[in-house]
């Protein structure tokens, strides 16, 4: 016989009730609350395309630093991450420290950008957003600041476009893409993505953030929902949960044949740190990223592990690369409190040494 389990019937009750509170008062707390706001920070469009839109960021005093910095956000989420809110904001971090930020918002791609390519974002769109932020200060080249999928492209940016890139910043990015431990990789590598993207043309969102999703679901499909209740009751708690949950499902389809081309070429053939990628007719050799490099992984990434990242340093041809791990995960990286103390600082530092 199984014996009886512990519980204390005064506890539960207490519980129960403790429940029941925190309940009504998210309900509460719920109506009272709109759409979560995030991008905070002051910001003037200065270049728009089609559906892309550059920022220049604005912050509470003028830039010291003389070579404006370029965030490259993936396709895959919206570039919010990096200024999700006052006190969660990369963003806002890099303005205190003196930097000059620009971000690229790529938009939301429908039908009429289903055959954009990966030489139509980066030799195209990228190519004239890093022109646009050029001409603005009269300079040869920028800082670019590449983040997970964007950091891959600006780092095949650098090697394709070297004259206009003078510090490459990367962060969370994947370049070997075949490291054992690595789950996306795993699942796509015998997936016929022809026949995927002939049949769905643009990828759904919705289809890309389940993928997601599924890579932890006890803590991303019910742990974090049954934790939720701990905080109904705290407004601007509840506020901050229902803005990330926001970020996370606010997020853009992909364009169909460069979805094709990333998953066949950067996943299934892994040619970045093989030295076989061909961009537009391009060569993509990483031994040609001759500026400084600072690459920054998170240990804890279960999308992009830090094998995945570390493998930078072994195929750029810099002579001044420096790699920093971060005490977090893929997310974390951009809002949790050691980031806000720890990244932006570390990101400046290591430019000023530079500029």
């Amino acid at each position: 016989m199984y014996a009886p389990l512990p519980i204390d019937p005064r506890e539960a009750l207490e519980e129960i009730a403790t429940f029941q509170r925190k309940l009504a008062a998210g309900l509460a707390n719920l109506r009272g609350l709109g759409e979560p706001a995030y991008a905070n920070t002051p910001r003037e469009a200065v270049y728009r395309e089609d559906k892309l839109t550059v920022w220049h960021m604005r912050g509470e005093r003028e830039p010291t630093a003389r070579t404006p910095t370029l965030i490259v956000y993936a396709l895959v989420n919206t570039v919010w991450m990096t200024d999700l809110q006052p006190d969660r904001s990369l963003v806002r971090n890099l303005l205190a420290q003196g930097e000059d930020v620009y971000l690229i918002e790529w938009g939301y791609p429908d039908g009429a950008d289903r055959w954009l390519t990966l030489d139509d974002y980066l030799n195209g769109y990228l190519d004239r957003c890093v022109d646009a932020v050029r001409r603005r200060h009269g300079l040869e080249a920028v800082n670019l600041l590449g983040i997970c999928q964007g950091g891959s492209f600006a780092l095949c940016y650098a090697a394709m476009h070297p004259e206009k890139v003078r510090n490459l910043v990367t962060m969370v990015t994947p370049v070997d893409f075949r490291t054992p431990d690595n789950m996306l990789s795993h699942w796509v590598q015998d997936m016929d993505v022809d026949l995927f993207v002939d049949t769905l043309g643009n990828v759904p969102a919705e289809l890309m953030n389940w993928v997601y999703l599924t890579l932890k679901p006890l803590r991303l499909t019910q742990q974090k929902y049954v934790a939720m209740v701990d905080i109904l009751d705290d407004p601007a708690e509840l506020e901050n949960f229902l803005r990330m949950e926001r970020w996370i499902f606010d997020s853009p389809d992909q364009a169909g044949e460069a979805f094709r081309e990333f998953i066949k070429d950067f996943y299934q053939g892994n040619k970045l740190v093989r030295g076989t990628l061909a961009i537009g007719g391009r060569p993509v050799d990483l031994g040609l990223v001759t500026q400084p490099v600072l690459n920054i992984y998170a240990e804890q990434d279960h999308l992009v592990p830090p094998d995945a990242s570390r493998a930078l340093g072994r195929h750029v041809g810099t002579t001044d690369y420096t790699e920093q791990a971060f005490k977090g995960g893929h997310i974390g990286i951009y809002v949790s409190g050691r980031a806000q103390r720890e990244v932006a600082p570390a990101i400046h530092r290591w430019l000023r040494d530079r500029d």
